[in-house]
């Protein structure tokens, strides 16, 4: 069973407390066109999980609640379409040229990130070249705020099983902490990490296996 990684908005608050909050393609998104989660808030520290949550109605629930008490409203109807539009719009405007690709999936965004341009091999830390375009995708999704983030990250078949769920995990969280210290609301964000679960290409090439080598953010419309 996969584990959803669970951190409150408080606990974030104290971890990024210290820290300053604000800082000034492989794959092709898919056409354009005109359109009219369970989980929570992973984070990691040294690569230590603050805490874990198997995946139940009630965390999307508690979710959902949070988002309202936040005061995020719920989109319905044609605005649905619209708003994910002009989101989508914008982040392939910035993202061009970075190696993030942004797919439309009904009304739901996909960025994909692959890990060799996120991450150096094998560890969890951001490479410091890619600071620029997160803080372009976290402005966006700061701007954007009446949608939920999922972060998911996915490893490659090789090694152990074991090893490359956690590494999945731990790269996950690390996007989700630097989205959170760029002003999103922890409360809009899931995270889990499905290892070598879920590959887009045959392992059997490096090619396929560089595409399986990725964090995904899904963006969805939130309908409340």
């Amino acid at each position: 069973m996969n584990l959803k990684l669970l951190v409150t908005a408080a606990s974030i608050t104290a971890l990024l407390g210290t820290a300053a909050c604000t800082t000034t393609d492989p794959y092709s998104s898919t056409p354009q066109r005109n359109n009219t989660g369970t989980g929570a808030l992973a984070g990691a520290v040294g690569g230590a999980l603050l805490g874990y949550l198997t995946n139940t109605s009630d965390s999307e629930q508690g979710r959902k609640n949070a988002l309202i008490g936040a005061g995020i409203g719920a989109l319905g109807g044609a605005a649905v379409g619209q708003y994910m539009d002009r989101q989508q719009r914008e982040l392939e405007a910035e993202l061009s040229g970075s190696g993030v690709g942004v797919a439309r999936q009904g009304d739901n965004l996909v960025l994909r990130m692959p890990s060799d341009v996120t991450f150096a091999t094998n560890q969890s830390s951001i490479n410091s070249r890619f600071y620029a375009t997160l803080d372009d995708v976290s402005a966006i999704l700061a701007r954007y705020d009446q949608s939920t983030v999922d972060i998911i990250g996915h490893a490659d078949a090789d090694g152990a099983d074991a090893y490359n769920l956690n590494l999945s995990r731990q790269r996950a969280s690390s996007v989700a902490q630097y989205l959170v210290g760029h002003n999103v609301l922890p409360d809009r964000l899931y995270v889990d990490g499905k290892g070598e679960s879920a590959p887009i290409a045959s392992n059997d090439t490096a090619a396929g296996k560089a595409q399986n080598r990725r964090v995904e953010i899904v963006i969805r419309p939130f309908r409340g």
